[in-house]
């Protein structure tokens, strides 16, 4: 079996829609860098240690939140529940930090002690932590980090990824009947056309083309 094949061969055993039935969370991960707030949605984030009591996160690099913690070392994460509107989605998931100010308009937050922003409507907790140790993945960061200050903030149930696709998400709309489409399994963007380039990148969560599925 030459390269070519055994790639091919590793390829037809992997379905990428596998991924999908982990369980995760949603949360909304943020940042300080000097009057500059920021933040965005991620769905990795877990305890990894209790003595000392640490975390891990893993962040796109293509977030501005990204950047924010590689400078300053730091970050909130405020876990998501099962109430949330898809309109906070929009807000923190689907527009860029460096060219947006997420927090505008924005009432329902508070500073954590490490005086980072914090969101206080929709979320069931509120953890902070200072960053100890990170390793690059090439797409993303994953960062270590010790907690800083936790508190309980509501009795909700923590919304999963399954339960955001089944009850928050919008389901998309088809397209014209003249055209063909792709949807972000992620966040419902339509792509219009006949072919989706390999590497295409969603505008608006930033998933790759193996995270889009044809609709008609």
């Amino acid at each position: 079996m030459n390269s070519n094949e055994s790639q091919e061969s590793k390829t037809a055993l992997i379905d990428s829609a596998a991924m999908f039935k982990l369980s995760y969370g949603l949360f909304i991960l943020t940042a300080k860098d000097g009057l500059k707030n920021n933040g965005c949605i991620i769905n990795t984030a877990v305890q990894i240690t209790a003595a000392p009591l640490r975390v891990s996160i893993a962040i796109n690099k293509a977030n501005f939140t990204h950047d924010m913690i590689i400078k300053t070392k730091e970050f909130n994460i405020s876990v998501l529940t099962e109430n949330a509107p898809f309109s906070i989605f929009e807000r923190f998931g689907f527009h860029s930090g460096r060219d947006t100010d997420k927090f505008t308009g924005y009432n329902n937050d508070e500073r954590a002690a490490n005086g980072i922003l914090y969101v206080t409507e929709y979320v069931n907790c509120l953890i902070s932590a200072k960053v100890c140790d990170s390793y690059d993945y090439g797409t993303h960061t994953v960062f270590i980090a010790d907690v800083t200050q936790s508190i309980v903030l509501s009795d909700k149930k923590s919304v999963t990824y399954q339960y955001y696709f089944d009850n928050i998400k919008p389901k998309p709309q088809p397209v014209n009947e003249m055209k063909k489409g792709f949807a972000c399994k992620i966040c419902g963007y339509v792509y219009e056309g006949s072919i989706l380039p390999d590497d295409f990148i969603c505008p608006l969560c930033k998933h790759g083309a193996v995270d889009f599925e044809i609709i008609n």
